[in-house]
């Protein structure tokens, strides 16, 4: 959700400062406010409305409720706020925006009498929970929201003058770090930390500490204003804090140069928990393995490749590992790699043959290079890589490109580019939230069991379509809510009769006519991901697959307001640690089933049966090759 026209803001502390100039660029953008401050002799939370309203009458927008209103309330009192939130629904019907922004400062040390310093935490950081906690109720079920919390620079730096001040703001920080979950309900929780902006606010600081300021210099209200808009119109930021100095700019917090003062506390921590857990025995190390590569380029995989014997010998390069395969996942697009199509040109991809295929796989490693900082990557350690060369019994990966992970089974080879795709998929380009209606086609492959179910777990109704009563079946027991077989019946005509206003979210990997049907079936504001158009994929050739056309998708797209956007894994080798720990952690929870296929394919000579058997139409869940005949469960 961006900051658009028609939506409903509440704003604390708006009646001057920081709060009044986010008032003002809100309505300039066709928001309407509610004000939220204390009474005060100078009207100015009055005033703040007037400007509102001045600046919808500039925009020649005119909306059905008025422009704003000013709301009395005392934050650091519960009952006030929760009021004042009760009014803004009873006037707006609606809240899209919350900015918890009043804040106070001490007047003198914590340690005085005079002191109230339980005011100070209470409006500061009390009243900012308080004011998220009314918001997410306010929001979930809704459609969703943004909630931007004002912090300061004093809560990521301590504030020589202010310890009562940095700590509250050093709390909202942390607190609002913490909120990511609630992008699972369609809300993003961000914090703002500006340095000193020249406010009244600045006048209730104690002489020494305004001297002090005035040497570090101020943010201008526009920079901060423009910091907000940063996150506020970013829809892939949730739980980020933006640090605005005043001489520096604008930057996500930490920094990689504070994330390098702790580094080498997280290494640390990895060398306790590795050291004290039981490594599976180090696989020999070979004098030659085999592996699978691409000799000439074509979507036939098997005329594509064959398989060739690799000579061996130590030492392991410097900061490289040596891994024993012991499973390998078969994908839909291991056939793209081998017409060259992820190449730049065909040219390009026939200059680099031999290629080395194969996407994904899990292993031991047997023996590491020098040079090893990483405490997590030792002999008899389990690891996966999502990278080309999975088709080999043994290779030698550079550390960057290895992840730890938990057992290397076909479970957690499942994980890899099918839970990974689905699952970063459908955060990062479906913005999928909670309440929705979500359709998978293909849903009974490799990724689509993991969109399905991560769909139902996030609390939406789930569509998927699938060809066979034994597929059915499998989605029935995952908890689809709605099977569409497409050898009893005809998509098209369920998705219309039954979905008429459409479908939120739709997960999409088939291509061809069935892109066309998802068009058509989706909703006002809905969001397709392509992952791929496997029916597409073996009619093309010469580094092409075949090319389809989609007549008046602009127009659709522009009529509903509707997003269409692709999804290429590589792109996003950042996320790949966070959700391989959060997809492990649902199937250990016993929430999230993974489904193998039952067919057993053994030995790299086999790769080229399994890549049929999936393009067949025949498979159910994941395809994987047991590289090693004497692979078993290995744990960490």
């Amino acid at each position: 959700m961006k900051v658009e026209r028609g939506q409903a803001a509440l704003i604390t502390g708006a009646g001057g400062g920081i709060g009044r100039a986010l008032a003002v660029a809100l309505a300039e953008r066709g928001v309407q406010v509610s004000v939220l401050d204390l009474a005060s002799q100078q009207g100015e939370g009055e005033e703040t409305v007037r400007v509102v309203k001045a600046a919808h009458d500039r925009l020649g927008y005119k909306p059905t409720s008025p422009s704003a209103i000013f709301i009395r309330c005392d934050v650091s009192k519960s009952a006030e706020l929760s009021a004042a939130f009760a009014q803004h629904l009873n006037v707006f019907g609606r809240l899209d925006i919350c900015i918890n922004n009043a804040g106070v400062v001490e007047k003198g040390p914590f340690y005085e009498d005079t002191v109230d310093w339980r005011k100070v935490m209470d409006v500061n950081l009390t009243a900012v929970i308080e004011g998220t906690r009314l918001a997410v109720q306010a929001m979930k079920g809704r459609g969703g929201g943004q909630i931007l919390n004002i912090g300061s620079a004093a809560g990521l730096y301590p504030m020589q003058y202010g310890s009562l001040y940095s700590a509250s703001k050093g709390g909202v920080v942390m607190f609002t770090r913490a909120l990511r979950g609630l992008k699972q309900m369609g809300i993003r929780a961000n914090v703002l930390c500006p340095e000193f902006i020249q406010t009244p606010f600045l006048d209730n600081l104690p002489a020494t500490e305004r001297k002090f300021v005035s040497r570090i210099g101020y943010v201008t209200i526009e920079r901060l204003v423009e910091a907000a808009f940063w996150v506020l119109d970013d829809e892939r930021q949730t739980a980020a804090c933006v640090w605005v100095p005043a001489d520096k700019p604008t930057q996500f917090w930490p920094t990689e140069e504070e994330k390098k003062k702790y580094q080498s506390l997280i290494v640390a921590s990895r060398k306790q928990r590795s050291s004290g857990a039981p490594l599976a025995p180090p696989p020999p190390v070979p004098t030659s393995f085999q592996k699978v590569v691409v000799h000439t380029l074509s979507s036939d995989f098997r005329a594509a490749t064959k398989v060739v014997t690799v000579p061996y010998r130590l030492p392991v390069k410097p900061g490289h590992v040596l891994i024993k395969y012991l499973y390998v996942g078969i994908n839909a697009s291991d056939i793209n790699f081998s017409a060259g199509r992820y190449h730049a040109t065909p040219q390009i991809a026939a200059a680099g043959l031999p290629l080395d295929a194969g996407f994904e796989a899990v292993g031991i490693i047997a023996a590491v290079g020098d040079d090893m900082s990483r405490a997590d990557l030792k002999p008899g350690s389990a690891v996966a890589t999502v990278s080309d060369g999975g088709f080999s019994e043994y290779r030698e990966v550079l550390a960057k490109h290895v992840f730890s992970v938990p057992a290397a089974t076909p479970e957690v080879v499942a994980m890899l580019t099918s839970g990974l795709t689905a699952s970063i998929g459908l955060e990062q380009a479906g913005r999928m939230k909670s309440g929705e209606t979500v359709l998978v086609t293909a849903a009974a492959g490799g990724t689509g069991q993991f969109a399905v179910q991560l769909a139902k777990l996030a609390g939406n109704k789930v569509v998927a379509t699938c060809g066979g009563a034994d597929k059915a079946a499998l989605l029935r027991d995952l908890g689809v809510d709605r099977v569409i077989d497409y050898k009893k019946e005809s998509i098209k005509e369920v998705l219309k009769q039954e979905f008429p206003k459409g479908v939120d979210v739709i997960y999409e990997s088939v291509g061809g006519q069935m892109f066309q049907t998802c068009m058509n079936a989706l909703a006002i504001y809905g969001r397709m991901v392509v992952i791929g158009m496997i029916s597409q994929y073996s009619e093309g050739e010469g580094g092409s697959w075949k090319q389809a056309t989609y007549p008046g998708l602009c127009e659709k797209l522009l009529w509903k307001s509707q997003t269409v956007s692709g999804f290429f894994l590589l792109h996003y080798t950042r996320m790949y640690q966070e959700h391989i720990g959060k997809i492990h952690s649902l199937y250990s929870s016993g929430k999230l089933k993974i489904l193998i296929d039952p067919k057993k394919f053994v030995g790299v000579h086999s790769v080229a049966d399994a890549v049929e058997h999936l393009h067949s139409g025949k498979s159910l869940g994941k395809v994987v090759v047991q590289l090693a005949p004497d692979a078993s469960p290995s744990r960490l």
